[in-house]
């Protein structure tokens, strides 16, 4: 719906959904390129294997290919995921250093308890991957997850290609810092659409040293919250390129109190001028 209204195609690629969708008709488009089902519990065990890391990584980066070969111009990247707040935050807090708590948010409206838990998994991931910290595509492997890693080649191939990517929420901010931190630069080639209500969100915007062009405090994910700023972005666009400038449209570019003076008669240019001495 968002799309359609501002004029934007979407495409839906299951990278790692923990369904083999029976009974269900979905098109094998969708699935055909999964990485695999699901990721590890990273408190406990690794989201991926080192060649997961590096497939979803490349998947990201061929997505974007096959789009701006296709005559995009601006691409969008959102996510579709249940628990992937907890590794985004994961992600977040391991390149920024942020500690868990100050990352750690809500979700979908978890309550304290399950919040805790949630802070306690993000901990004990990172934990398990402090050695790696420094080496971004280890620890996507470690905390991270096959989608996460798609969106990061995604957008750092974007970069690459001279392509504008305007990022979603705080998932997909989290892929953008990690692909910032493989290829340092890329961030100029985004725009943040928006800022989202996770806490990780705004760790992750500062570090980038990005300021969100909406600020709704939105959870939808999805490419929802960029899709929103898109219009935004096209009125900006349409302005640049066709309205008149001062010179083209016969316009001195004086201001109103300039133009009065100039206008004065002599009488009163002189009087001004005695006044003033």
């Amino acid at each position: 719906m968002l799309a359609n209204a501002a004029g934007a195609t979407v495409r839906v690629v299951d990278v790692a959904v923990d369904s083999d969708y029976q009974g269900l008709a979905v098109p094998e488009h969708v699935w055909q390129q999964r990485i695999r089902r699901g990721s590890g519990a990273l408190d406990r065990e690794d989201a991926l294997t080192v060649a997961e890391a590096e497939a979803s990584l490349a998947l990201g980066a061929a997505i974007a290919d096959e789009e701006i070969d296709s005559g995009a111009d601006l691409l969008i990247a959102g996510d579709m995921g249940i628990g992937n707040t907890t590794p985004a935050a994961a992600l977040i807090a391991g390149i920024t250093g942020a500690d868990p708590v100050a990352v750690c948010g809500r979700g979908t409206g978890i309550d304290d308890e399950t919040w805790m838990r949630k802070v306690s998994a993000i901990r004990d991931g990172l934990w398990r991957a402090h050695e790696w910290r420094p080496d971004p595509i280890v620890l996507l492997q470690k905390v991270g997850g096959a989608d996460l890693g798609a969106i990061s080649g995604f957008v750092a191939q974007a970069a690459r290609r001279g392509t504008p990517v305007v990022l979603d929420g705080v998932v997909v901010g989290a892929a953008a810092l990690l692909a910032e931190r493989m290829h340092p630069g890329a961030k100029r080639w985004w725009l943040a659409g928006h800022q989202s209500a996770e806490p990780a969100h705004s760790v992750c915007l500062e570090y980038l040293d990005l300021d969100p062009l909406l600020r709704y405090s939105m959870r939808l994910g999805e490419g929802s919250g960029a899709l929103l700023a898109l219009p935004m972005l096209q009125g900006a666009i349409a302005t640049s390129a066709e309205m008149a400038t001062f010179s083209e449209a016969g316009v001195s570019g004086k201001s109103d109190e300039q133009a009065e003076d100039t206008a004065l008669p002599d009488e009163g240019k002189a009087a001004s001028e005695d006044n003033a001495t």
